[in-house]
């Protein structure tokens, strides 16, 4: 069963946290924890409360007794509010400073007959990429079309009246 916890609005920017949640996500529980005790970074004792809040949840919520059986299976840190600040300057100038803020997900889950949770879903394709399942046009004896060709720039009347050629001569 997959459970969640959450922490909004953590004085941490969400890309400072993300590097941590890399380390932990897809690990056992356990891995995770030993991970993030000894990682040097802010973000991953604030990841560690919610890490453990989610395993409370799911001790609590779905009576799971087993924490060997474990996973992180998601973990996220979304944007927040940013606090918005004036730092005073020379001669009447303000710089602005943006103290950003995060909310952390981590859902852990315990593992179905022993088999790994399935990896999450690819990340969405630029358009133009070609799926891996699609067959090169060297396969299906197509003919590639002809490469884009390009006037050579810099030449020519016009480009000297840019660049300011024969300026003073009538």
């Amino acid at each position: 069963m997959r459970t969640f916890a959450r922490a909004r609005f953590v004085r941490v920017s969400s890309r400072k946290a993300g590097v941590v949640l890399e380390q932990i996500r897809g690990k056992s529980v356990a891995d995770a924890l030993a991970t993030l005790q000894y990682t040097p970074r802010i973000a991953a004792r604030l990841i560690e409360k919610v890490l453990r809040s989610a395993i409370a949840n799911a001790e609590h919520n779905h009576q799971v007794r087993n924490l060997d059986d474990l996973r992180v299976v998601q973990a996220t840190a979304d944007g927040g509010p940013s606090l918005k600040r004036v730092q005073p300057r020379a001669m009447g100038r303000a710089f602005f400073i943006k103290h950003r803020t995060s909310h952390l997900t981590v859902a852990v889950s315990d593992e179905v007959n022993g088999a790994r949770l399935a990896p999450p879903e690819q990340r969405e394709r630029t358009p133009g990429a070609r799926p891996a399942t699609q067959a090169s046009p060297s396969e299906t004896g197509e003919a590639k079309p002809a490469a884009r060709t390009k006037a050579p720039r810099g030449r020519g009347r016009a480009a000297a009246a840019k660049r300011g050629a024969g300026k003073g001569k009538k």
